[in-house]
């Protein structure tokens, strides 16, 4: 099947044509027929399918048959200001040869620039829930018009707490409109939510409820915690990893991993809710543009970021949520591609490992540790006793001995540096 048969304008089919795509994945394939026919949806995918598309494409092409208005008609709630952004890039993208003004909307940013974009007309409004409600309070947004309600990720909207906002908003509304509700799980609160929301939605599912991606290969390293940060040092030496995804449950610790790889020679970014917008949209593009070798993220990443040909995703810690472990790992194997997810489990996350293996009902594979990781485990419990007695100090009457090398590497290795001893201790403060 093509996207020609899917009924879309010749427009879009051109703007579809200039990214070089030519066929809808499954969920395009059954999301947009049913929303240009106006019917309500409730879709699950897992993501990294192509939900984006599978209601910008016929959104866009319901706009070009409805008059214009001074308010938007299209309204589009994101968890997460990487994902709006996303979002309005695509339908910027795909709206490249249709007549549509597209406004983003999200925290963390000066506000008065979005209030004089949406004073200047807007069709479409892509926003997190904060932010739009904080100018709907302040008159500077109109909702009245809208005929089209979109939540893309419904699920990590409510995990992040979003729910009393999301009803603030439906309330602004006006009564009769389309609703599109789309989620990678569900869980009661996201069936209680699309009860109250949808009228006689068209169900679409196209993979397993709260499964993995299948192209995603999967594996677990059982490591002490103490050696976790020398373990992905090496994974990304030894393995030559030049583009990595790393998730971290805290803040803080995404900056301590992101300082302790640097300081280990290895490029890397963090990326979370504390930093500023301009210091995070500079480290994903660092990133993308393979500037940065490792970008440091915490859950607030999981869902907003579209990296394409991502091969490496690596759970630092594991998630307190097991659904968080699929939204995580889909980073990787996004459209059509495959990738590689590893998980460094110490002992006390032994209780987060079971929840995922029951969630995904199968047992997650788990990899030796890498051949020096015998040797540190020796070293770790015992270190060997020195062969022969400690030098005297310096001045002592004998001549200094010749330092030797260092367990750790100023900057990357190189072919003909000794290899790194992953389990060696950090080196000074952190």
């Amino acid at each position: 099947m093509s996207f020609e048969n899917l009924g879309l304008t010749p427009e879009l089919l051109r703007a579809l044509a200039d990214k070089g795509y030519v066929h809808p994945t499954p969920i395009q394939s059954q999301a947009i027929p049913a929303v240009l026919s106006g019917r309500d949806v409730l879709a699950g995918a897992q993501t990294g399918t192509g939900k984006t598309a599978a209601f910008v494409l016929p959104l866009l092409q319901l706009l070009k048959a409805t008059p214009a208005s001074a308010a938007a008609r299209v309204l589009v709630l994101a968890p997460t200001r990487e994902l709006a952004a996303q979002v309005a890039e695509s339908t910027r993208v795909y709206g490249a040869h249709s007549p549509v003004r597209v406004c983003v909307i999200f925290g963390g940013v000066s506000i008065q620039p979005q209030i004089s974009a949406l004073a200047a007309g807007c069709d479409i409004v892509v926003a997190t829930p904060g932010r739009l409600l904080d100018l709907a309070q302040q008159r500077a947004l109109r909702l009245d018009g809208v005929r089209h309600l979109v939540l893309d990720e419904a699920d990590r909207m409510l995990d992040m707490g979003f729910i009393r906002d999301i009803r603030r908003i439906l309330k602004l509304l006006p009564p009769r409109r389309q609703n599109l509700l789309f989620s990678a799980t569900y869980d009661e609160a996201i069936r209680e939510l699309a009860n109250s929301l949808l009228v006689d939605p068209v169900a679409i599912e196209v993979a397993p409820r709260n499964a993995a991606a299948e192209r995603v290969e999967q594996h677990i390293y059982h490591v002490p915690k103490d050696q976790k940060r020398h373990l992905l040092t090496h994974l990304i030496d030894s393995r030559q990893w030049h583009q990595v995804l790393v998730f971290t449950r805290t803040k803080h610790g995404a900056n301590r991993l992101t300082q302790q790889l640097t300081d280990d020679g290895i490029r890397a970014a963090a990326i979370h809710g504390n930093k500023s917008q301009s210091a995070r949209v500079r480290a994903l593009e660092d990133f993308k543009s393979s500037r940065v070798t490792a970008l440091v993220a915490t859950e607030v990443a999981a869902r907003g970021l579209d990296i394409r040909e991502l091969p490496q995703v690596v759970n630092y810690e594991l998630p307190s949520v097991p659904e968080d472990y699929i939204h995580r790992i889909g980073r990787t194997a996004r459209a059509g591609a495959t990738g590689c997810a590893v998980s460094l489990v110490a002992p006390d996350e032994a209780p987060q490992l079971k929840g995922i293996e029951r969630l995904l009902k199968r047992t997650l594979p788990v990899t030796p540790l890498p051949a020096l990781a015998s040797a540190a485990k020796s070293a770790h419990a015992a270190p060997a006793r020195p062969s022969a007695p400690v030098s005297a100090p310096r001045g002592a009457g004998q001549p200094a001995r010749r330092p030797s090398a260092p367990a750790h590497r100023p900057g990357r290795s190189s072919a003909n540096s000794a290899p790194r001893r992953w389990h060696s201790a950090p080196r000074g403060r952190r």
